[in-house]
């Protein structure tokens, strides 16, 4: 048994907790009973969730949920769009593959999801899971009420809408206590796109969803812990937090989901166009420039850069540099992208263990647009704390970053 890349993933954990503690706001206050618990607290998990048949068969059942929500949303889509929906179409077809469109047949799982996911919290289905990992998140890490529902709400609703549930408590919260949401809000991917996301890794990855959602589980006490690290504070909420209604109605539930999915659709469609351009454009201005016989290339410059954390995390040192690759189109466009550069990778690319390792590491909202609409979205909810918003805001996109290299070291301690 090869123990060097659990060596690998436990020297990680150090070096990322080392990182936020360089980068703190104030060192000597260094909060070692949260550290401690939280990396007790992501293993405990890691094992329970991943490591107890009976629970890990469990998630993985839940590609069934993927397959019946895909099939619905293929209603939908091949009704309103057509053969370009996955309808039949009007002719013969040599290449089924050619007919599967990303716009039109795949994102619109993020529509029926969005609404799904409002209306099973109108009904209180996820309010209730909420509160249950909010009371644990209190009791462990001793956070705040508000704070520990903001936290326990990012693992199934969005970076605006979580603010929006606590939103009379966003201009009591400390400046620790604010940054912590951000970071948490960055360390973990909504439902509405948890689905999507594990359509996608379904091929490369088996029971994807599974993972996904433990990514995000195992993600909120690393965010914690390294937030606290960073910006040390104390908690003020209340314990007995409530959270603001979003909905009147199921309909109105229903109504809400599918207009919020739809910005979330656009949005994607946009990112997506306009940031495979820009790469498009850099490489034809990279590929000038020649190393090793080998023009460079954006996915080659990131790779560079973030091979050594990928290492950190249990990536072999001869894949590192095309997991950082993905690390990087992660961090710099969005997680959406390197899910589908790494789907598209080759067979051999990297191994089996890497590709589920990288699953965790990329699984978080950590990147520049997401940034920025985190700002957008808070500031106008607490107008009085826009500069404060800012600062903190662009600073979690690091503790983001590392909550989910975290998350990775810690399944990679694990014999996958």
């Amino acid at each position: 048994m090869d123990i060097i890349p659990y060596l690998q993933s436990a020297l990680g954990l150090v070096v990322f907790v080392a990182i936020a503690w360089l980068l703190s706001e104030n060192r000597r206050a260094f909060p070692l009973q949260t550290v401690i618990v939280g990396i007790g607290l992501q293993i405990i998990l890691a094992v329970l969730l991943l490591g107890i048949p009976i629970i890990r068969d469990g998630l993985y059942s839940l590609n069934v949920v993927v397959d019946a929500i895909q099939a619905a949303t293929a209603k939908g889509t091949s009704f309103v769009f057509g053969f370009v929906g996955g309808g039949k179409p009007p002719f013969a077809v040599t290449d089924q593959g050619s007919m599967v469109t990303l716009a039109f047949s795949i994102l619109p799982l993020v529509l029926v999801v969005s609404a799904l996911s409002a209306l099973l919290w109108h009904w209180r289905v996820l309010q209730v899971v909420v509160k249950g990992f909010a009371l644990a998140l209190e009791r462990s890490m001793r956070i705040g009420g508000a704070l520990g529902v903001g936290c326990a709400a990012s693992i199934f609703l969005g970076m605006i809408e979580v603010p929006l549930l606590i939103r009379p408590y966003l201009e009591k919260l400390t400046r620790s206590e604010l940054f912590t949401l951000f970071t948490c809000g960055l360390a973990t991917v909504a439902g509405t796109v948890l689905v999507l996301y594990a359509f996608i890794l379904k091929p490369v990855v088996p029971n994807a969803i599974g993972h996904i959602l433990v990514a995000s589980l195992l993600s909120i006490p690393a965010s914690i812990l390294l937030s606290k690290v960073m910006i040390p504070g104390e908690e003020t909420t209340p314990s007995n937090a409530s959270t603001a209604r979003l909905y009147r109605s199921s309909m109105d539930a229903v109504a809400k989901g599918a207009e919020d999915g739809m910005k979330i659709y656009l949005n994607i469609i946009a990112m997506l166009v306009v940031m495979i351009a820009l790469v498009a454009l850099a490489n034809s201005i990279l590929g000038n420039v020649t190393v090793g016989d080998t023009p460079l290339t954006f996915e080659r410059v990131a790779g560079w850069f973030f091979a050594p954390i990928v290492w950190l995390i249990g990536v072999p040192a001869s894949e590192a540099a095309t997991a950082g690759s993905l690390m990087g189109t992660k961090t710099i466009l969005n997680e959406l992208i390197a899910y589908l550069n790494l789907a598209a990778l080759p067979g051999d690319a990297l191994s089996a263990r890497s590709k589920l390792l990288m699953v965790y590491a990329l699984c978080g909202f950590a990147n520049l647009s997401s940034v920025g609409m985190m700002i957008g979205g808070v500031s106008a909810l607490a107008p009085s704390r826009r500069d404060e918003i800012v600062e903190l805001a662009l600073k979690s996109i690091i503790p983001g970053t590392l909550s989910t290299c975290m998350t990775a070291a810690v399944v990679g301690l694990l014999p996958l």
